[in-house]
């Protein structure tokens, strides 16, 4: 056991698993403070849920603008410039969140918040892009979620803990855990970022064209684009799970808090301890149609929502949509990587994310729209045709991608 654990240690750079430990310690800091933010920004401002809730609009709205910002300045300045701006900047906001006392003063630290957490995504998966070469990439992915899934699983809990005490303790480790991971990557991290891929240092004019281009570079591989469009309509499907399904057990099945709260616990002990095993069967095969494959395994895990009417049944469709997400994540993660050209990393990087940006603004919309307007379970069918619809998009995608490849074969 031990020479195994020290031979998958030696695959990869001792980079790679400086960000692992830090994606631990600043994942298992946020995640104190997060799923509890309404609730504590609530009983502070003393306005209606409603209200409140236009916080985390707020933020997903920000970090979808800051998205692009992200994927220039990691191609431009390095990666490790915005992933250490950006922890350091968590760190600060979450240290004045429990100061703050006004709702404009909340709405100026969630836009903090939604500026800087793209800033570090992107980075960092430029980040391990750079270091892992592409036979390796599903398995450093996979890794990387099972230590953000493993965090995820302690913080609330701890959290939760800490805040029955007192909020400010929570606040402390959120802000605790972001600046020293910054710390880490600020003292102990190197810059991977090839400039002399991202500066031209040719006379060539049509070079010097293609750079100052930036995403019109991106926008223009029409192949790629067309896979962030169908991945961000697919993902609707999975987000109104997670942020839907709470709130309609509890109204229609009357599924307390405090049960339903081991539902999203089993989805982190299933990224956590299947995770890589699963990757060893999907690293076999190639990205697309393994893409393909988790976005229809997550359609009929948000569909099977309709057919449950209690506990074990919600807990049954968590389980089926946890087998796409472990299917799908990694491998998708590795598409982008393997196509992105090595100047242009960041952005790839960045528009992907946009593309998760989109489906977790529409998700609620969609979602509440059909509940309101239509009946409570056409939430989770509208979310299977959904899936279905960018799963067959993905299928014709990749035959499109096969039919050209044997042609220029």
């Amino acid at each position: 056991m031990l020479y195994k654990i020290k031979s998958l240690f030696n695959e990869y750079p001792r980079q790679f698993w400086l960000m692992i430990a830090g994606i631990i310690i600043s994942t298992a800091g946020g995640s104190m403070i997060w799923p509890f933010l309404l609730i504590y920004a609530s009983g502070k401002l003393h306005l209606p849920l409603s209200t409140v809730a236009v916080l985390i609009s707020i933020n997903a709205g920000t970090g979808l603008l800051s998205s692009f910002l992200a994927g220039t300045l990691a191609d431009k300045i390095g990666r490790k410039v915005v992933m250490v701006f950006s922890l350091a900047l968590n760190g600060i906001a979450y240290f004045f969140l429990m100061r703050a006392e006004t709702y404009p003063q909340f709405v100026i630290l969630m836009i903090l918040i939604g500026l800087s957490n793209p800033l570090y995504q992107v980075g960092a998966d430029a980040m391990l892009a750079d270091m892992i070469p592409s036979e390796k990439r599903t398995e450093a992915y996979a890794i990387n979620r099972i230590a953000n899934n493993a965090a995820f699983g302690i913080g609330p809990a701890v959290g939760g803990f800490l805040a029955s005490t007192s909020y400010n303790f929570a606040f402390y480790g959120a802000a605790a855990g972001f600046i020293i991971y910054s710390l880490l990557l600020f003292f102990l991290a190197h810059e991977t970022l090839d400039k002399t891929l991202s500066v031209t240092k040719t006379n060539s004019l049509a070079e010097q064209a293609q750079d100052k281009e930036g995403y019109a570079r991106v926008f223009r591989d029409k192949r790629y684009t067309a896979f962030v469009f169908l991945m961000a309509i697919g993902l609707i499907a999975p987000t109104m799970l997670w942020i839907l399904m709470p709130v309609y057990a509890k109204i229609n099945f009357n599924i307390p808090e405090a049960l339903y709260g081991w539902i999203p616990t089993t989805n982190a002990l299933m990224c956590v301890f299947i995770q890589f095993s699963v990757t060893q069967i999907t690293r076999r095969y190639k990205t697309l149609p393994v893409a393909t494959a988790g976005m229809l395994i997550y359609a009929i895990g948000a569909g099977s929502v309709a057919l449950m009417t209690g506990f074990w049944g919600f807990w049954l469709s968590m389980v089926i949509l946890t087998f796409g997400e472990l299917t799908l994540v990694p491998t998708a993660s590795k598409y982008v990587a393997d196509i992105a050209p090595a100047d242009l990393r960041g952005r790839y990087m960045s528009v992907y994310w946009l593309g998760w940006g989109l489906a977790r603004t529409l998700a609620p919309l969609i979602g509440g729209f059909l509940n309101d307007n239509l009946f409570p379970q056409a939430i989770w069918i509208g979310g299977l045709l959904i899936g279905l619809t960018s799963a067959l998009g993905l299928t014709v995608l990749n035959n499109i991608t096969k039919s050209r490849a044997a042609l220029h074969a």
